[in-house]
């Protein structure tokens, strides 16, 4: 192949479509081919004078080097796979802006995999190897690791965002710890004098929704006085935690609840405003995630933020990482949470002095 194909270009200024060759280039810089070749190369040697006026001629040209074909000489495609299987959660768009803009701030492409409900990776897998993709990452807290681990072993470097902490990881994981933002909740609704609490979390079959469980249940052992239970929605949507709470109504109802997703707590509220009930005057509801509709002023959540911003940026941070040198060990990153104050959860009780 030669260095022309491998960076030939077509003109990006709105003139009638005219591939600009990379001979073009070279001429208008008064350079040879291969210093043109190698500005456009990453990691190649080229001098800063040279790489200048390669540039100046490069803009002057309306030149943009063609990243396909520069794939083939550098092995490197620059798309990394994004996999996510929750597209009915509102988070997921600011999850995919977040990736999208962070990766392409980088330099990188993503390939987005809707993965819907599946939980095999052996169809995602051979859709990215179809496109050769330098990495992954997967981006779900539902997913288990096993999931990601398959990435590995067929030599892909892999990250999974938002998923399972474990002592000793398979995969590099990026996330929070579920279990201490369970705790977190629990203390939240111990503070608040709550005497009877309720986790109302997504589907049993998620690890987030059993350590976020785990992480409730537990802190609440040694509060003999205050009344638990625990009940489990069938998704993590609106609908699943609006039908939840419209089953635990049929019954006495907690005095508050835990809902292990900031969706399903909006459903929850829903539910509970459409039996006449007020929230928190009747019932207390906090969530977690901390996503954009909590915040809304008819809504008000209290809620436990997790940092998605910062797991994102992690999670390129590593998988470029992993590319760079494949033999990285997997490792753990987790970012702490904290309790946002609002109005679905009664004030705390006035300290006495």
């Amino acid at each position: 192949m030669s260095e022309d194909a491998d960076v030939d270009s077509q003109r990006g200024d709105g003139r009638q479509a005219m591939v600009v060759t990379l001979k073009e280039v070279a001429e208008r810089a008064g350079v040879s081919r291969s210093a043109v070749s190698r500005t456009f190369t990453d990691g190649a040697s080229v001098s800063a004078k040279t790489r200048a006026k390669v540039e100046q001629a490069a803009h002057e040209l309306g030149y943009a080097p063609n990243a396909l074909a520069s794939s083939l000489t550098t092995g490197r495609t620059k798309l990394i796979g994004l996999i996510a299987n929750n597209f009915h959660n509102p988070l997921i768009l600011e999850v995919f802006d977040l990736f999208t803009r962070g990766l392409q701030d980088r330099g990188l492409r993503p390939l987005l995999v809707n993965l819907s409900d599946a939980t095999d990776p052996a169809a995602s897998l051979r859709m990215l190897r179809q496109y050769s993709v330098d990495g992954v990452i997967v981006a779900s807290s539902t997913l288990p690791s096993s999931f990601a681990q398959a990435f590995r072993t067929a030599g892909l470097p892999v990250v999974h965002a938002f998923g399972r902490c474990s002592v000793a990881p398979d995969v590099h994981v990026v996330g929070i710890d579920n279990v201490a933002a369970g705790r977190m909740a629990a203390e939240a609704l111990i503070q608040r004098t709550y005497t009877r609490v309720g986790f109302l979390g997504g589907p049993q079959t998620a690890s987030s929704t059993q350590d976020r469980a785990a992480g409730f249940l537990g802190a609440l052992v040694d509060h003999p006085a205050i009344a638990v239970s625990a009940s489990y929605a069938s998704a993590y949507t609106f609908d699943a935690g609006r039908a939840e709470m419209q089953r635990l109504l049929r019954e006495p109802p907690a005095d508050a609840y835990f809902c292990g997703d900031d969706l399903l707590a909006v459903g929850a509220l829903s539910a509970i405003q459409d039996a006449g009930l007020t929230v928190p005057g009747d019932i207390g509801l906090i969530g977690l995630n901390d996503m954009e509709m909590s915040r809304w002023q008819n809504i008000g959540l209290a809620t436990i933020r997790q940092p998605v911003a910062d797991i994102i940026d992690a999670a390129i941070e590593l998988v470029v990482a992993t590319i760079e040198a494949p033999g990285r060990p997997p490792e753990i990153r987790l970012f702490p949470c904290r309790v946002i104050e609002r109005s679905t959860l009664r004030p705390l009780p006035v300290k006495t002095a």
